[in-house]
């Protein structure tokens, strides 16, 4: 009996403090969203699911343990906003000022960066998983090639590509990159493209004293040398046969 009374008096108590932590943002959420200003506000955990944002002045705001996602914060001004832990999966950030900002721990899968100022963010543990438009500044090519074998795994070999591209523009001389964007277009059927990243990645190889890696772009190129003499299975080439999965391959040459 004396524990359903604590249990019951916890939960009470729960209810009580989060009330009242969401009347002490309720103000700024509806100045928020009234005129779009609200520089240095307290939001902290404010819901604010598919808000529209656009252009809003959020300069030093306290957004710990929002939940932004799918909001749309194009050309918002967050220069020194707090976001540690905040959910901004989807988000549209495109154009946003985010210079300064603490992003430990946020969640910005899926989130649209283009042309977004990102100078000086903390981005620590931050999970960018998905996110286009990631500047090279702020992610290690390390980081591009893991995102890019995430997204081989899923089947977004278009997706892989991109990252496969930001991994190498970072770091020319990344050999696993450039056999990892080799085998996406493979797969895309662009086999122009795949056989000239392949005799880099080949080259890259050697140099590098690397013969694993090297024996696999050797392996790969043969194959693309090989006339094509059946329609090519869309599900599952044949160089994928004589190597095993697409995964499998990529995984080999995963840097850490």
């Amino acid at each position: 009996m004396k524990s359903q009374i604590l249990a019951i008096a916890t939960f009470t108590a729960t209810i009580s403090f989060s009330q009242t932590a969401l009347a002490a943002n309720s103000e700024h959420i509806r100045q928020l969203l009234a005129s779009k200003q609200c520089q240095n506000c307290d939001l902290s955990g404010a819901g604010l699911i598919m808000a529209d944002l656009s252009n809003a002045n959020l300069k030093g705001a306290n957004l710990t343990g929002a939940n932004l996602s799918r909001a749309n914060l194009s050309g918002a001004d967050l220069t020194g906003a707090d976001l540690s832990g905040a959910g901004l999966f989807g988000v549209n950030l495109s154009g946003a000022k985010l210079n300064g900002a603490i992003l430990i721990g946020a969640d910005l899968r899926n989130t649209y960066l283009v042309n977004a100022e990102l100078t000086g963010v903390n981005l620590n543990s931050a999970n960018l998983q998905g996110a286009f438009g990631i500047p090279l500044q702020i992610a290690k090519p390390e980081e591009f090639y893991a995102w890019g074998v995430a997204e081989a795994q899923k089947g977004n070999q278009q997706r892989a590509l991109e990252y496969f591209n930001q991994a190498i523009a970072a770091k020319p001389d990344f050999a696993g990159a450039y056999l990892a964007r080799a085998i996406a277009r493979y797969q895309l059927f662009d086999r122009q493209g795949a056989f000239q990243d392949a005799q880099i990645a080949e080259k890259l190889f050697t140099n590098q004293n690397d013969n694993d890696g090297r024996q696999t772009a050797q392996a790969f190129i043969k194959e693309l040398q090989t006339p094509q003499t059946a329609k090519l299975d869309r599900g599952k080439p044949s160089f994928m046969d004589f190597l095993g999965s697409l995964t499998s391959v990529l995984l080999q040459f995963m840097p850490f």
